[in-house]
Order: structure tokens, then C-alpha cells, then sequence
């Protein structure tokens, strides 16, 4: 099946906050406060330089497309390397979707964007360490560890 990929507009602000709600309880257990997601989905869509959404659209009908996954992108300036690292977030396929080439159409979409403009340098993204599937999944990719993990301290939670 072939997927639309696009990049996110306004409009796509509820599915967008659904899939990252489903994706929080999915891969980590954890039940999100959509007080808290929804702004920060019309946050990132208001403001490009947070971030980006792109979204995976499967027709549905004849001109009727569905968003069936999404990616976001956020970015990190790397003063070692002189150049901006873009970090995937929010990645999410409809279980409907699964297996179907949405995620590799969204990741490649993103890689030759990267690719193609000089100031980015690469791809980064965290993932749940128990994970297993996604960890091969983005291994197949062409990711790798970067040999670091994450340590944070948040003071303000909406989880």
C-alpha cells in the first residue's frame, strides 16, 4: 500500500494528540493528561521551530485520505559537530496500519529531508529500553546506539 506523507497542519491537531495518548499507553504504561498534550500538539504545529509532525495519510475513499501515522521531529544544535541533529518523537502507527511500510515511509521522507540540507549532521531518537520490536525496527533502518541513555529531571509532569 502506498501512504501519503505530508507534513501536519493545524487541523490534524486531535488525531495527533490521540496517537501520542495511544502511544504513551502502548509503550510505556503511561495514561497522558490531554490538558497537557493537546496545547503542545498546537504548539508545535503553530510554531515550526519547535518541531514538525509529519503524517502518513491512507485513502480511504475517493479523495478522502485518513492519517494513519505520524512522526515528529524536534532539533538539537550540536556545537561538536556544527550542526543541527533532528530527533524523532511521537512516532505512532494506527494497529491497523502495522507492517504495512507506514513508519519506513515517514523515516525515509525525514532521512532525505535531512539529508538534503547541509546544516543537518543526523538522526537521533530515544527509545523505551524494554522495547525490544522497536529497537530492531530502527536497527534495520540503519540506527544505532549512540552509546549514551537518557537521564532527566522534569518538574512538571503530565503523566
Amino acid at each position: 500500500m502506498n501512504f501519503e506523507i505530508r507534513l501536519a497542519v493545524r487541523d490534524d491537531w486531535p488525531t495527533i494528540a490521540d496517537f501520542n495518548c495511544l502511544l504513551a499507553e502502548e509503550s510505556e504504561g503511561k495514561q497522558l493528561d490531554r490538558q497537557h498534550v493537546e496545547p503542545g500538539v498546537r504548539a508545535i504545529l503553530d510554531d515550526p521551530r519547535k518541531g514538525r509532525y509529519l503524517v502518513a495519510l491512507a485513502q480511504v475513499g475517493p479523495g478522502q485520505g485518513r492519517i494513519v501515522g505520524q512522526m515528529m521531529h524536534t532539533y538539537e544544535w550540536s556545537d561538536w559537530r556544527n550542526g543541527d541533529i533532528w530527533w524523532l518523537q511521537s512516532v505512532y502507527v494506527h494497529p491497523d496500519f502495522r507492517r504495512q511500510g507506514v513508519f519506513r515511509a515517514l523515516f525515509d521522507r525525514l532521512r532525505s529531508e535531512a539529508e538534503a540540507d547541509p546544516t543537518v549532521v543526523g538522526l537521533r531518537l530515544y527509545v523505551e529500553e524494554h522495547n525490544i520490536h522497536a529497537h530492531e525496527t530502527y536497527r534495520k533502518l540503519g540506527l544505532n546506539s549512540g552509546g549514551y541513555f537518557v537521564m532527566e529531571r522534569m518538574h512538571r509532569r503530565s503523566v
